[in-house]
């Protein structure tokens, strides 16, 4: 299989067969070998029902029902474990993405020798105040913390090297930081953007809102330690605790002072209260390092995941 595309579901029932049909039409003018995996994520408005019965009339099209609604990312993720293709396309479908950008996007993957290309929603058909304005920020502050610096983190619309993001695995809502996951595997000059069309939903209701923006902004702690210190916990918690405990020894050195050389009392100073917690505290994160590097160790010596990727091997 040439190329797998994946795309979530989630009651989406009026969208469905127009979606399928755009897919099918633009995947068709390519020599491709091609499947269209949709992913019915716990749809309670007959999407499954339907997705079956077109399922038995389209020969590129694998259905995969989920026991109940997961989320976008747990959704996204089985497409992937299951995908055959080489390379992948993820794609919303209630066709605000449109599927006529998909082969531009593997057109670059390819001949550009990338491992991913995301969609740029450059002319967003959203609400300014309440989706576009807040991507917008979103997709700067991840830019900043991650060093993957797009200008649209959120566009469903994306190509992928398979053989690369199958040492990604996806947890949580972390689908829309896939291209700083993958940077953890790669060069961040292997992946780039392009600019595709935006439609407005004509039918089905959103699935997102404001309160998804507050989300993005927690996972983004997440990535970030994940990116920077997942590999090397003690680095993160023992800079933390180092700190801290300087601080901690150099105001109860104060008070030490004081008490000795100019006999005042100190029993009574918030000074003291603060000393010893910055201490307490900073011994504690100290040894939370030491216990995040042996549980480091411990699961890349117990599982398959590597702390790096093997691009090309000669004897191979």
């Amino acid at each position: 299989m040439d190329v797998s595309i994946i795309s979530p579901v989630f009651n989406e029932k009026d969208n469905l067969e127009p979606f399928i049909k755009q897919v099918s039409n633009a995947l068709n003018k390519e020599t491709w070998e091609w499947e269209l995996i949709l992913i019915d994520d716990g749809s309670d408005d007959g999407s499954f029902d339907l997705l079956q019965k077109l399922s038995k009339s389209q020969k590129n099209l694998r259905i995969i029902s989920l026991s109940k609604n997961f989320g976008q990312t747990s959704a996204i993720q089985a497409g992937f474990d299951n995908a055959l293709g080489k390379y992948l396309v993820t794609l919303d479908s209630d066709l605000q993405n449109d599927p006529k950008d998909i082969p531009n996007l593997l057109h670059k993957l390819i001949s550009e020798n990338l491992d991913l290309v995301v969609g740029w929603r450059k002319d967003r058909k959203d609400n300014f105040l309440f989706r576009n304005l807040p991507s917008y920020i979103a997709n700067k502050l991840i830019g900043a913390i991650t060093g993957v610096k797009l200008n649209d983190y959120g566009c469903s619309l994306k190509a992928y090297n398979a053989n690369i993001l199958r040492e990604v695995k996806l947890y949580g809502e972390m689908h829309r930081f896939i291209p700083a996951w993958m940077a953890t595997k790669v060069s961040a000059n292997k992946i780039d953007q392009l600019v595709v069309d935006h439609h407005p939903r004509i039918a089905g209701e959103s699935k997102y809102g404001i309160s998804r923006t507050f989300r993005v902004f927690l996972d983004l702690i997440s990535v970030y330690f994940f990116m920077r210190f997942f590999s090397r916990p003690g680095h993160f918690f023992g800079f933390l605790g180092l700190l801290m405990t300087f601080v901690g020894v150099a105001i109860l050195s104060y008070l030490i002072f004081i008490k000795f050389v100019y006999s005042l009392d100190i029993g009574d100073r918030p000074l003291l209260i603060a000393g010893t917690i910055f201490t307490v505290v900073g011994v504690q994160f100290i040894s939370l390092g030491v216990i995040g590097e042996i549980l480091s160790r411990t699961y890349y010596a117990s599982s398959k995941e590597k702390s790096y990727l093997i691009k090309w091997d000669s004897k191979n």
